[in-house]
């Protein structure tokens, strides 16, 4: 079975060495460099990797992938998409193999895409980017993703293989916007899209813009996927928060909860909001439910203050406020167990002197 790894770059010396190593499980490797003026050709090169240059104008990352993927030979059995920032746990190779039949098309595998200050997971999601030579191609400018031509597309879960990202923090993540608003414009009735130009906005401040384009996400007849739908109700509420209407706000966190009541998010962000108004006994009720979810979802939805310490630290506050010293220890000594953070440390300190 010959497996191929392709990729694009661009200025990623501080990463070429290190990923091709990382990468040489499989038996080809490409990269389509899209305009490099360091020495990321040279080191690729030098570590056995095949690499052409192009310059993509317009940019767009699809264009770029699609010309990386057609560098790859048409007798290769399984391609590997990965960028020059993320790295396999060793021995994928051979777990792609075994799930690997006649019928697959493509693999959906485990993707830590953001790592704690102590080094703990942060965001964890599965995604799809080990697929078929045949029948795929890129779709959209920005947070491009893979499309299928062929009569019967198959794809599994494939358990064990592990990419990790490690990105470049200093990299400008500024030309997202503007592709967004074009994946939005060649594509209105993309659910997906809309949602992340909402999402974007938010990001970048612009809170109006980002509640009018949620509210098109919620809108679009295809916005069925009522974990998408809670989030774009979340980050609503999260805008007119930071506008000031907290009567607004309170109304889509309520309406995030009712749309998907068995994702923790939705509940924390409630939570979150009744601790900054000092709704010490709102927020312990919000965050006890959320951590009565005990199933981390496979999907990019779920975040990372969902699932570590933050929501065991914030409850032992809200509990300290409220005088029920027990609880309030008890809960800082499981944020302790999973960030060993001084600050936590301490928070128990004050909590056992049971000082207000």
């Amino acid at each position: 079975m010959k497996v191929c790894v392709y990729a694009i770059s661009k200025n990623e010396e501080k990463f070429a060495r290190r990923w091709a190593e990382n990468m040489s499980e499989a038996d080809e490797i490409y990269v389509l460099d899209t305009g490099s003026t360091d020495k990321t050709v040279e080191i690729l090169l030098e570590n056995g990797v095949n690499v052409e240059q192009k310059t993509i104008s317009p940019w767009r990352f699809d264009s770029a992938r699609n010309e990386s993927l057609a560098l790859v030979p048409t007798d290769a059995d399984i391609c590997v998409c990965t960028d020059l920032d993320e790295l396999f746990e060793s021995g994928w190779r051979k777990k792609v193999e075994q799930a690997w039949d006649d019928v697959t098309t493509s693999l959906k595998y485990r993707y830590t895409w953001s790592f704690n200050s102590d080094g703990s997971e942060g965001v964890v999601f599965w995604i799809e980017k080990i697929h078929a030579r045949e029948n795929f191609r890129w779709i959209h400018p920005v947070h491009e993703v893979l499309e299928y031509s062929g009569n019967q597309p198959f794809s599994k879960f494939v358990e064990g293989v592990q990419l990790n990202h490690y990105p470049d923090k200093e990299k400008s993540r500024g030309q997202y916007l503007p592709l967004l608003e074009l994946s939005v414009a060649e594509s209105p009735e993309d659910d997906r899209n809309m949602h992340y130009l909402g999402r974007e906005y938010m990001f970048n401040e612009r809170f109006q813009e980002a509640i009018e384009t949620l509210k098109r996400h919620l809108a679009l007849k295809t916005a069925i996927w009522k974990d998408e739908r809670c989030a774009s109700m979340r980050f609503i509420g999260r805008c007119f928060s930071k506008l000031g209407n907290m009567t607004k706000a309170y109304k889509y966190y309520l309406m995030a909860i009712a749309e998907a009541p068995y994702l923790r998010e939705p509940w924390l962000d409630m939570a979150y909001f009744e601790y900054y108004r000092e709704n010490w006994l709102g927020a312990a009720y919000f965050i006890e439910y959320a951590l009565k979810i005990k199933e981390r979802p496979k999907t990019y939805i779920t975040e990372a203050n969902s699932w570590n310490s933050v929501p065991y630290d914030v409850l032992s506050i809200a509990y300290y406020k409220l005088g029920n010293i027990e609880l309030a220890i008890e809960n800082v000594k499981k944020a302790i167990r999973i960030s060993d953070e001084s600050r936590l440390k301490n928070n128990l300190k004050i909590f056992q002197q049971g000082k207000i």
